[in-house]
């Protein structure tokens, strides 16, 4: 199956254009290993836009509704006190939102990352181009040290490739496995295990 290694908790970095099914790949793995018992954030999503992060949302929701997984768009637009009492009631198993919005909840401590297992990004150059380098990497240093990363890209330039360098020498550098997946061509991927600088890595 194409999703297997995010299934498996590996990390996976795909290039992946518009139209291949890559946001029903990476819900159905975060549906697969979130637990439904723990009320509290178990993954993290994010999107370069709100319109993204929503369309995102409404798949997580219409995949995950008949498990009773539960999902918040982290996304702004209302109160922050409203969205605060709602991550607090709601406890939602999964955070879908835009960077500068979840980091935001992150730093202010409105959103908790002790059970956040998996970390995705979708539409990676995107949030790039838009300036959201240091925001990501901020982010994934507030995540436990195990947390599985996802990082999905319609191209694969060299600011891609430099924050797959920064995240996996920073202290998820030796928390997986070392490895190269091709995803039965379904995706062409880039695929490492906690390799300092992902020197090796190529497209397959």
């Amino acid at each position: 199956m194409p999703f297997f290694p995010c299934i498996k908790g590996y990390d996976v970095i795909a290039q992946a254009q518009s139209g291949t099914e890559k946001t029903a790949m990476f819900t159905i793995s975060i549906l697969q290993q979130i637990e439904l018992y723990l009320k509290a954030a178990q993954a993290l999503v994010l999107a370069p836009t709100r319109e993204l992060a929503q369309q995102i949302q409404k798949v997580v929701m219409a995949l995950g509704d008949y498990m009773g997984a539960s999902c918040h768009d982290c996304i702004g637009g209302t109160s922050v006190s409203a969205e605060v009492r709602k991550l607090q009631m709601e406890a939602p198993h999964i955070i879908v939102g835009t960077p500068g919005h979840e980091f935001d909840m992150l730093n202010q401590r409105y959103l908790f990352p002790k059970y956040i297992k998996i970390f995705v990004l979708d539409e990676a150059d995107e949030m790039l181009s838009c300036g959201f380098k240091d925001q990501i990497y901020d982010i994934f240093q507030k995540l436990n040290s195990n947390t599985q990363v996802v990082l999905l890209s319609a191209t694969v330039p060299s600011d891609v490739l430099e924050v797959t360098r920064e995240v996996h020498e920073g202290p998820h550098s030796d928390s997986h496995q070392e490895g190269r997946v091709d995803l039965g061509g379904y995706l062409p991927v880039l695929h490492q295990h906690g390799k300092r600088g992902m020197e090796a890595a190529h497209i397959v």
